[in-house]
């Protein structure tokens, strides 16, 4: 008779823990990072369109394009990290962040700004796949679940500070996006600060080790055993654990794309699944609150400045739903918090698109229904963060078998950029059509996400990398 007791979970000791919180804290700054750029942007937008004087579609274009880069950095940091390491990789998006700050920030035309974008893209894309795959390799597997989280934690911290740097930047700039701030217009200040972050994220870089189970493929076990009494303690079973990650690896080869492909279905399963999970991410619109948030209250009626401070508030909902999902996801799973992040937004969406049906009164929405949307978009926001945000980083960074895992992990993460890329290139022209109707698309893609989930995702809870399959 076969046992079917599941292996225990291991867990680092108290002294190992703080350790642990900050390797993976350091690697999540590409989550940072993201976030970071993400919302910056958001301050820009108008100076962009009035600097370059160009459409709502073009502009569209530059905001959105930053997000091809990333789907192809994405596509190509599990192979690149399979060959030189996790952390080189790091290290690598790092300088291409940094150099994409500055270029950003001193444009010498529109299509400059729009190159300097994609470099910095794909460093945040790498980082975005590095940053989770890292995580779930180094952390012990009882903890795996939180650490993991907090790839979305950064990226809401990032998307809240970056509010703030925009607010403090835009009040010394005397209120004007274009007003003079250093010698240079505020919103060029705006994207030139994101060079902090991004060196910061090269020195953490090197205060951090490289993963064990890449270290053991490449033949440096010593160093493995290493890191592993570091995150796991000395009272560990080095040799078991070793023995524990040759045998997984020797079941595995280097993942590339052609392992992915699946028979009649082009790709497997499971690799199609983690598409899903990426693409519904996006395709609830939730990146419409990030990128053009002061845009669309100010389409509503609401004045500039209170415009800014409703992103900042948005922001800080984001905050507080991932450090409730930060504390839920491994005492309840992960499929039980998708599902409830679900049924959440899918309430949330429908409100908004019932609220912009009304037409506007002397620019403005009625006071009833300016409020309906205002709360609805912090509620939505709340059930994405507090489910959705976080659970698809970590379903990505643990649900593939290992030997795909980079390769899958590079494919999802890759659908997830150019989902988010389709989101915020066609919002201005949607919106500009039917603001209602493009919620109403958003509320059914969120519904869309229960079957989904029910039907297609297993829960990944407890389980050691190695008993992926």
């Amino acid at each position: 008779m076969t046992s079917t007791a599941q292996p225990r979970a291991r867990t680092a000791p108290p002294d190992r823990l703080g350790h642990v919180i900050f390797i993976a804290a350091a690697a999540a700054m590409g989550g940072f990072l993201f976030g970071y750029d993400s919302a910056v942007i958001n301050g820009a937008v108008e100076a962009i369109r009035s600097r370059y004087d160009v459409g709502s579609a073009a502009l569209a274009q530059v905001i959105a394009i930053a997000l091809i880069g990333c789907a192809i950095g994405a596509a190509t940091a599990g192979r690149t990290a399979d060959r030189i390491g996790r952390i080189r990789c790091m290290q690598i998006s790092a300088a291409l962040f940094t150099v994409s700050a500055v270029g950003s920030a001193l444009p010498f035309a529109l299509y400059d700004l729009a190159f300097w974008r994609v470099v910095g893209g794909f460093a945040i894309g790498m980082a975005s796949v590095i940053g989770p795959a890292y995580i779930a390799e180094v952390a012990p597997a009882a903890y795996r679940g939180r650490l993991g989280s907090f790839q979305q934690a950064a990226i809401v911290v990032g998307i809240a500070l970056s509010q703030l740097v925009n607010w403090g930047i835009l009040n010394a700039a005397g209120g004007d996006q274009r007003g003079k701030v250093m010698g240079v217009e505020a919103w060029q200040v705006m994207l030139g600060v994101m060079v902090v972050p991004a060196v910061l994220y090269g020195l953490l870089s090197f205060a951090i080790p490289e993963s064990p189970r890449y270290l053991i493929s490449a033949g440096k076990e010593a160093r493995a055993r290493k890191v592993l009494a570091e995150v796991e303690g000395e009272g560990v079973d080095l040799d078991a654990r070793v023995a524990e990650i040759e045998l997984a690896m020797r079941r595995e080869h280097t993942s590339v794309f052609k392992d992915l492909l699946g028979g009649r279905y082009l790709l497997l399963p499971i690799v199609w699944i983690g598409i899903g999970l990426s693409v519904f991410q996006q395709f609830v619109g939730i990146n419409v609150a990030f990128y053009y948030s002061s845009t669309l209250w100010q389409s509503v009626g609401v004045d500039p400045s209170q415009s800014f401070f409703y992103s900042f508030t948005t922001s800080i909902i984001n905050i507080i739903g991932t450090v409730i999902a930060v504390l839920l996801v491994d005492r309840i799973g992960r499929r039980p918090l998708a599902l409830i992040g679900s049924v959440g937004m899918v309430i949330g969406l429908a409100l908004e698109a019932w609220a912009f049906s009304f037409d506007l009164v002397d620019g403005k929405l009625p006071a009833a229904q300016g409020w309906v949307a205002l709360i609805a978009a912090h509620f939505f926001v709340l059930f994405f963060a507090l489910s959705w945000g976080v659970v698809v980083w970590v379903f990505l960074g643990e649900m593939f078998p290992n030997g795909i895992r980079a390769a899958a992990l590079g494919v999802a993460a890759c659908a997830q950029w150019v989902a988010n890329w389709a989101i915020t290139a066609s919002f201005p022209s949607l919106s500009g059509w039917n603001l209602s109707a493009t919620y109403v698309i958003y509320t059914v893609f969120a519904a869309l996400s229960i079957p989904f989930v029910l039907r297609f995702v297993k829960e990944t809870k407890g389980k050691a990398l190695e008993e992926m399959g």
